[in-house]
């Protein structure tokens, strides 16, 4: 195994983090947005405001888009194990 196959592989799980990760955290900022703009047309200055209707809205998000990122490690994990082989 040579280390143009090991940065390969790292580049890909590095790659796979980040599109799994990024519905939650776009969701979540656009949820700080909308709560940081209501606090300040409001001045209401509660800073734990924007907490729960981050984590329900995170909540949301998983539920939705669950089976999409649990099909995206799968076919991940699929292809590292199918590779297996080529690695050793």
């Amino acid at each position: 195994m040579s280390e143009g196959m090991v940065l390969d592989i790292m580049q890909e799980a590095f790659f796979q983090i980040i599109i799994n990760s990024m519905p939650m955290l776009l969701i979540s900022l656009v949820v700080g947005l909308v709560i940081s703009i209501f606090q300040t047309v409001t001045s209401i200055q509660e800073q734990t405001l924007t907490f729960v209707p981050k984590i329900l809205s995170i909540f949301i998000a998983l539920i939705v888009f669950g089976s999409w990122i649990l099909t995206n490690l799968t076919d991940y994990i699929n292809n590292l194990w199918s590779d297996f082989s080529v690695y050793i």
